[in-house]
């Protein structure tokens, strides 16, 4: 047991590492040579390191970008607010990822001469890179901090509240003052990358899909098994084979996909034999509880 909980703590931790390198890499290679604007926290401290260098005139440090640090420092608040609501095993997984973002975001050199001169093209594979790294370290069951600390908060104390919700309002507050200070191209741009970002965030980000299962058993205890063992809730009626005629109990879940190999190891072991349809991508209305951590 301690054996396997410590390789699924380091696989953790490793696709946390990589998705944060991978992140902060789309930003500093392609994004900020060309000076476009990424949303969220991240758009904020580019915005700051902007003031700070180009009309307060801080000089720069050799082999450090401001932007980490400057996103480490605005997480502080609102990563003790998180702290509260949603507990010590968010936040100290959140805060090491945090801690891992910014470090990134600081050591990993902006080239003076843009890697991808092409504004479109940086976009989408600055968007590819950033949105990839984002999604693994949410599927790590972390999080980068920024607007998902808050995000996550309200989801928590409003069940029907998005978390999108507070990114695509940072974002629009980002924009507004690129446009004013710079361009209405540096603008749309900038949204490419955001909305490439998102895109891929929700591809890799798996807690995001809904998935329907039906299961087909003639063992007792699964259902047990899946209300325990995954705390999810389930539905369960008496059924008979059409072929066999022998009696089977039906089970109705509903899981995120990030749940289904936890789901197939419990079925595995209460019924080898079970027959099982899933169905991805279901809506759901009602109460169905959001999972920030596995």
């Amino acid at each position: 047991m301690d054996i396997n909980l410590n390789k699924k703590t380091l696989y953790r931790i490793a696709i946390t590492v990589l998705g944060n390198l991978t992140y902060a890499a789309g930003v500093n290679l392609m994004i900020n040579p060309i000076h476009l604007y990424s949303g969220g926290f991240t758009g904020i401290a580019q915005l700051v390191r902007t003031f700070l260098i180009e009309y307060l005139h801080v000089p720069v440090i050799g082999g450090l970008d401001y932007m980490g640090i400057i996103y480490f420092l605005i997480n502080v608040p609102f990563f003790i607010m998180a702290y509260r609501v949603m507990g010590r095993k968010f936040c100290v997984t959140t805060l090491i990822s945090i801690a891992m973002a910014s470090a990134f975001l600081a050591i990993i050199p902006v080239p003076s001469t843009p890697i991808v001169s092409d504004r479109i093209l940086a976009s989408v594979v600055g968007g590819l890179g950033s949105g990839f790294g984002a999604g693994l370290v949410l599927r790590a069951g972390s999080s980068q901090g920024g607007q998902d600390l808050i995000g996550v908060c309200l989801a928590k104390t409003h069940p029907d509240f998005k978390v999108g919700a507070i990114g695509i309002v940072i974002s629009v507050c980002i924009y507004t003052i690129c446009l004013f200070v710079y361009d209405i191209e540096t603008v749309l741009y900038s949204i490419i990358f955001a909305v490439m970002t998102g895109i891929f965030i929700d591809k890799v980000h798996t807690q995001n899909i809904k998935m329907q299962c039906m299961i087909f058993t003639k063992k007792e205890g699964l259902v047990d098994a899946i209300l325990h063992d995954l705390n999810r809730g389930a539905t369960t009626w008496e059924g008979m084979g059409a072929y066999t005629r022998e009696d089977a109990h039906v089970i109705v879940t509903v899981i995120s996909k990030y749940e289904e190999t936890h789901l197939r190891e419990i079925i595995a072991r209460a019924d080898p034999d079970a027959f099982m349809i899933i169905t991805e991508n279901t809506r759901v209305a009602g109460n169905f509880q959001k999972r920030f951590t596995e």
